[in-house]
């Protein structure tokens, strides 16, 4: 099949080590990127750029942040999007009260602030696990986002709470349509990532990796608990942050709290485990899924009424999105816990082995 590495051989470590070392995954990701960059500004609808992808890649890019914490390190989270609303809010105000700063620069401020309060929420770690860490995680939810609304001075002493963002200007040009913000949204969400990807590689994610799988075992081989959970909420709250400051700015257009709820928390957790815990793939197919799931019931309800002549009754059809929701979530833990990034790597291990029986 053309899915295989027959013939491609490795003269240097380098390339044993790369990211992708088969040559099939580089002309994939690299037809992904040409489509993405040059396909898809072209074909695609001011609607289908601000309803579905900026969104999608947003809401990625935060999947990812909490992909590393809880997928690699192991840790569980349940008030990932607090830490999207610090780095909105933070953005926002480096951007009022600092005369001149670029906007990307209050984009990575944002995202360290929420890394500076991930390290302070992530201590009880260090004591605590499982079922106690997710309502810690939890009381950081509530109390940063009501923090965030009840401190006049994070939004400017608005009288109604909810702040209109300032315009995204680089280098001169303003990000004002769907397009430019998409592309702005897809550069930064790609490079961050790449970074990822090569952090799950390296040192550190090989020391999440041992704390995740036993972490009194990885402390006697030498990995100091203290530095990797500490550094595993640092940069999932850092990424975080830049998908908070991207929400608010590329998304929604206003900096407000009520956007950060603990539903949103619950919607990036749902989308690690159904798009598949501790891959970076995972993260943007679970993105994918959530976003669309909403759309595919709507036509579906439609398709029923006025097709099949179905009439839903309106206590079901507002419920009906939890509903599929928990169905999907019991499902893929009890069928394939892994996710949507283990169905695809199934996928590619069997396309190697074809004709053959795997």
């Amino acid at each position: 099949m053309f899915y295989r590495e027959a013939g491609q051989f490795k003269t240097s470590y380098q390339a044993d080590a790369a990211i992708f070392p088969i040559r099939q995954d580089r002309v994939a990701i690299a037809a992904v990127l040409v489509i993405a960059y040059a396909v898809i500004p072209l074909a695609a609808t001011p609607y289908i750029f601000s309803a579905l992808l900026i969104p999608c890649l947003i809401l990625a890019l935060a999947a990812l942040g909490l992909n590393i914490l809880t997928g690699y390190a192991g840790q569980l989270s349940l008030g990932h999007a607090a830490f999207m609303a610090i780095g909105a809010f933070a953005s926002y105000n480096f951007m009022l009260r600092v005369p001149g700063m670029p906007i990307l620069l209050a984009f990575v401020c944002g995202g360290l602030c929420a890394a500076g309060i991930g390290i302070l929420f992530g201590l009880p770690s260090l004591r605590i696990r499982g079922f106690y860490l997710a309502v810690a995680t939890l009381a950081a939810q509530f109390f940063i986002v009501w923090c965030l609304a009840k401190v006049g001075w994070f939004s400017n002493y608005s009288s109604s709470g909810v702040i209109t963002a300032q315009a995204i200007v680089i280098l001169g040009y303003t990000f004002d349509t769907p397009t430019a913000k998409y592309l702005l949204v897809l550069t930064i969400v790609a490079v961050m990532a790449l970074a990822a990807k090569n952090m799950a590689r390296s040192n550190i994610g090989r020391q999440w990796m041992a704390v995740r799988d036993m972490d009194v075992a990885a402390e006697v081989i030498g990995i100091r608990l203290v530095y990797a959970k500490l550094l595993a909420f640092a940069v999932s709250s850092f990424y975080a942050g830049v998908a908070g400051a991207l929400y608010a700015y590329a998304y929604l257009g206003t900096v407000e709290p009520e956007a950060y709820n603990l539903d949103l928390s619950f919607r990036i957790l749902f989308m690690i485990i159904i798009g598949g815990v501790g891959t970076v793939l995972g993260s943007f197919l679970g993105s994918a899924f959530i976003v669309l799931l909403p759309i595919m019931l709507n036509f579906t309800m439609q398709f029923m009424e006025q097709t099949l002549h179905l009439s839903i009754p309106m206590s079901a059809a507002s419920n009906l999105e939890l509903m599929v929701f928990g169905g999907l979530i019991i499902f893929f833990l009890i069928v394939e816990p892994h996710g949507l990034a283990r169905l695809w790597q199934i996928a590619k291990e069997k396309l190697r082995l074809w004709p053959f029986p795997h």
